[in-house]
C-alpha cells in the first residue's frame, strides 16, 4: 500500500495537486486528507491557539480559524453564555518570513480576520521566538503546524523552537515530510531534496524527544498525505 501511494503522489505532484484547492475562498496548498485531517484533529484537542509557520495565501489560517469559531460557538451554545463576536477565545497564530501585500489585504478583509494574528519575520528568529512564545502564554491548549522552509536545518530548528509550546494530547505537525518519499532531485528549484528536508529533521527531533510520537493511525486512515511520519502527537 505504501508503495502504491508513493506512487500516486508523485504522480499528483507532477500536476501540481496541492495547488488545486482552496479554503473559504483562500487557496491552502494542501492535499484534501491532510485538510479534513487539520479540522478533525482541531475538533479533537480544541486548542486555544493554533500557531502556524508559512502562511502563503492564508488558505490554512482561515480554514483552521473557521474550526476555532466554530468551536467557539459550540461551547456558547452548551453555556448558554453569549458570544461576543469582537472578542473571540480562539485564534490563529500566523508566522512568515515574507507576507506579500495581496496576501495579506485578503487575509484581513476575511470574515474570520477577527481570529487571526500576523507577524512577519523568519520563523527561526530568535525575536520572532520570542513574540510567539509570548503569545502561547495567554492559551491553555496549543496546536502546532510547521509548513515554511522544508530545509532540515530550517525545520529542525522550528521543532526545537515550537514543538515545545505543544500541549500534552495535542499534536505538532510538520507539512511535506513525504519529500523524502520523492525521487532525488524532485524540486530543482528548492534548497531541499531527499536526505535534507522536514521528514530527516523529526527524525533528528525524535531520537531526543521522547514526549513526542508519530501517530502512525492518522497516517495509515490518510492514506494520502503530505506529512507521512509528520503527525507529532504530544503525550508527555
Amino acid at each position: 500500500m505504501h508503495e502504491a501511494t508513493t506512487d500516486w503522489i508523485r504522480m499528483a505532484n507532477a500536476a501540481r495537486y496541492s495547488y488545486h484547492f482552496s479554503a473559504l475562498g483562500r487557496p491552502i496548498i494542501q492535499y484534501p486528507q491532510d485538510m479534513v485531517a487539520m479540522q478533525e484533529l482541531i475538533w479533537q484537542v480544541r486548542p486555544d491557539l493554533i500557531i502556524e509557520t508559512g502562511i502563503a495565501h492564508g488558505g490554512s489560517l482561515v480554514m483552521n480559524a473557521s474550526m476555532l469559531a466554530l468551536l467557539d460557538y459550540c461551547d456558547a451554545q452548551q453555556s448558554s453564555e453569549l458570544l461576543d463576536p469582537n472578542k473571540p477565545k480562539r485564534r490563529v497564530l500566523g508566522v512568515d518570513i515574507d507576507i506579500r501585500q495581496h496576501n495579506r489585504a485578503a487575509i484581513e478583509c476575511h470574515p474570520m480576520a477577527n481570529r487571526i494574528d500576523m507577524i512577519q519575520g523568519s520563523s527561526i528568529d530568535p525575536d520572532i521566538v520570542a513574540k510567539v512564545r509570548e503569545v502561547a502564554t495567554t492559551a491553555e491548549r496549543i496546536l502546532v503546524s510547521l509548513d515554511s522552509n522544508h530545509t532540515h536545518e530550517h525545520v529542525l530548528a522550528e521543532l526545537e523552537a515550537y514543538a515545545p509550546l505543544t500541549t500534552i494530547g495535542s499534536y505538532c505537525i510538520v507539512f511535506d515530510t513525504l519529500i523524502e518519499d520523492m525521487p532525488p532531485g524532485s524540486f530543482p528549484d528548492r534548497p531541499w531534496d531527499k536526505g535534507d528536508n522536514p521528514k530527516t529533521a523529526v527524525w533528528d527531533y525524535l531520537k531526543r524527544h521522547p514526549e513526542f510520537e508519530v501517530d502512525l493511525q492518522m497516517e495509515q486512515k490518510l492514506l494520502i498525505t503530505v506529512a507521512p511520519n509528520g503527525y507529532l502527537k504530544r503525550v508527555a
